[in-house]
């Protein structure tokens, strides 16, 4: 039913000519930066409008955006502080935990965010993320994902993995990268060498953050 409807939607949209389109396209405002968006949430009315006509009797549905709380306004000045949100996908490390920096492992190297950092996002590789506040330092090690560093300067880093550095047994991780190296030897197959190169390169970026 819900497809149903939304294809009656779909097929409501006008057709603009070439000549309307471009000219719609020149009338439209240029598309904003994250941190010049309204902060409040807005309802779609024109959806709205049409899914009641459409399906009269249920309720429009709702997307992600409606589950999510309002975003915080970009601060007039620089703050001291740092908002981090650190999250996986089985729990919450880190909620809106204000600390004075993260270094995360980017891709493309270590990335340090500070209070009034740029709006970023960053794939996150095998390594060490740390967390300063104050003489406080924090370590994780993470095994990927993704950091996006928003202009008011709030930071959600969300990993695929992550555990504490103290809670990392030394031995197993030797143990490991024997046997993933072993692996990659042995392999008969590029799909096998390839499984095997991915434990060699975790665990390699385990043993460096346990002994740098």
């Amino acid at each position: 039913m819900f497809r149903h409807a939304a294809k009656k939607l779909l097929l409501r949209r006008p057709v603009l000519a070439p000549s309307a389109a471009g000219a719609a396209a020149a009338r439209a405002p240029s598309r904003l930066f994250s941190a010049d968006a309204p902060a409040a949430q807005t309802a779609d009315a024109a959806f709205v409008e049409a899914w009641k006509k459409v399906v009269p009797n249920i309720d429009p549905p709702k997307t992600p955006l409606s589950f999510m709380e309002p975003r915080p306004a970009t601060p007039a000045s620089i703050p001291s502080k740092l908002t981090v949100n650190f999250v996986l996908p089985y729990s919450s490390e880190l909620s809106k935990k204000e600390v004075d920096m993260v270094i995360v492992p980017a891709t493309s190297g270590q990335l340090g965010v500070l209070p009034g950092h740029v709006a970023t996002i960053a794939e996150l590789k095998p390594g060490v993320m740390s967390v300063h506040d104050g003489n406080e330092v924090t370590k994780y090690f993470v095994s990927s994902g993704f950091a996006f560093v928003h202009g008011n300067s709030y930071a959600d880093i969300i990993a695929v993995e992550a555990v504490p550095l103290d809670q990392i047994d030394a031995s197993l991780v030797q143990k490991g990268l024997a046997e993933f190296t072993q692996k990659v030897n042995s392999a008969s197959t590029d799909l096998e060498k390839a499984e095997a190169q991915i434990g060699v390169d975790v665990h390699s970026a385990l043993n460096l953050a346990l002994t740098g």
